[in-house]
């Protein structure tokens, strides 16, 4: 299958292109700078020059390709104004994706988070939230998910609120930075509250497995470890960098910090017998202890 693939240069996305390189798979990735264009040409992909706002570009390389995978989102969103337009931009970025595959029956892989239900583990089947900052978001993941009805396979993967590699990436990778930032390796509340995690590389295998696989209009998460307490997550970042652990307020966590303080476990166990998807990679305690002081 030939991929047209976004943001294929970050954490999540080089994993991405790896996997369906090694899987037998051609990729055509979106490249904004000559530095992504490398990178990308580096791991055998073909880049294709343009951005998100480029929506010419995003159409013309879905009109290339055997299916899509959409990653690309700009996190760099200090404000929640700065955020809301990062949301506006991806909207508008899938939806142009979207019409040029309908009536295709070809596969459209978009990302979003997994829910947060009171009481339990999120399941596939709960809907995403609609409201605060995140609803923006889940708002266009519905979108892309109601295009099977006009003969897309669009498929949405759910990633945990901490997707690392090597002790980097996610939540665990802002509260770090956090850390190295303030002195403090902080947590907001108790600690008590629970974040879902997946290694990058494994869920690089859940994004080939729903293009090759899922059915149109499904969700499924990339959910290896259910919940880690945050404050055992700060406790091994204040060690690894050598720094007090305690809690701190949420204005820290900036407009994330309504989030951050959450219990939010979720299950990939429909996933994973589904699917046949099985992770192998260390989970999120385990791979903090990568963190250099």
């Amino acid at each position: 299958m030939h991929v047209f693939v976004t943001g294929g240069t970050g954490l999540i996305g080089s994993a991405v292109v790896a996997e369906l390189l090694a899987a037998g798979h051609t990729v055509l990735a979106l490249a904004r700078s000559e530095s992504s264009a490398a990178a990308l040409q580096a791991a055998g992909a073909q880049p294709h020059p343009g951005s998100m706002s480029d929506l010419d570009a995003l159409r013309s390389g879905a009109a290339a390709a055997d299916g899509v995978i959409n990653l690309a989102f700009d996190h760099e969103t200090p404000t929640p104004e700065q955020w809301l337009a990062s949301v506006a931009q991806e909207n508008a970025a899938q939806l142009a994706i979207g019409e040029v595959l309908v009536g295709s029956d070809r596969p459209f892989v978009t990302v979003s988070g997994t829910p947060w239900i009171p009481g339990r583990a999120s399941l596939e089947t709960d809907p995403l939230p609609l409201d605060g900052l995140v609803g923006g978001r889940a708002r266009t993941v519905g979108a892309v998910l109601a295009l099977a009805d006009r003969g897309v396979r669009s498929v949405a993967v759910r990633m945990p609120r901490t997707v690392h590699n090597r002790g980097e990436g996610g939540f665990a990778g802002l509260l770090t930075g956090i850390a190295r930032t303030t002195g403090v390796s902080g947590y907001p509340g108790d600690g008590t509250q629970r974040w879902p995690a997946v290694h990058a590389l494994d869920a690089a295998v859940l994004f080939r497995l729903a293009l090759e696989q899922a059915p149109a209009g499904t969700a499924w998460h990339a959910v290896d470890d259910e919940g880690d307490a945050v404050r055992d997550i700060a406790e091994v970042i204040g060690r690894r960098l050598g720094l007090p652990v305690q809690s701190v307020p949420d204005e820290t966590f900036g407009p994330l910090g309504e989030v951050f303080a959450l219990d939010q476990p979720a299950s990939s166990a429909y996933t994973r017998e589904t699917l046949g998807w099985t992770p192998t990679h260390p989970g999120l305690l385990s791979d903090l202890e990568n963190l250099q002081p």
